[in-house]
């Protein structure tokens, strides 16, 4: 692994109330989007969003599942690098359910990833290793 993988991750307040609105925005479909900020050995730091259009192929899935267009992922890596930072990771919603990665979560995503869940209960972050082991929930800090 190039990078130190993260224990914490930061993030200011106004940001997640941005995602929180998207995702509320997007229910009953799981609304999705990357994380654009910078690493600081483990403390990962989201500075920005990237809202995503729900590309799952299936529509009348897109309730329970969610895809990224490889293409939108392109394009906020390219933002990503003229502000200086990088993808972190990617969110997405479980308008229904617990913020917890779900079995098809799991199966898609491809390790080492960092993953963060919005559900109404709150948000909360995992780390995906490789190889496959239980998910771990990474701690959160509020900045001002």
């Amino acid at each position: 692994m190039l990078f130190e993988p993260p224990e914490r991750i930061a993030a200011r307040a106004e940001l997640l109330t941005v995602l929180g609105q998207w995702c509320r925005a997007a229910a009953p479909l799981e609304a999705c989007a990357l994380l654009v900020g910078s690493r600081q050995g483990a403390l990962w730091r989201i500075q920005r969003l990237w809202p995503c259009c729900n590309s799952w192929p299936q529509p009348h899935e897109r309730c329970r599942r969610f895809a990224i267009d490889p293409r939108e992922q392109l394009q906020a890596q390219r933002w990503a690098r003229g502000l200086g930072l990088e993808l972190l990771g990617a969110a997405h919603s479980h308008p229904t359910g617990a913020p917890q990665p779900s079995a098809m979560d799991l199966e898609r995503t491809a390790a080492p990833a960092l993953m963060l869940i919005w559900a109404e209960a709150g948000p909360r972050c995992w780390w995906l290793e490789d190889p496959p082991v239980a998910p771990r929930p990474l701690e959160w800090t509020m900045e001002p």
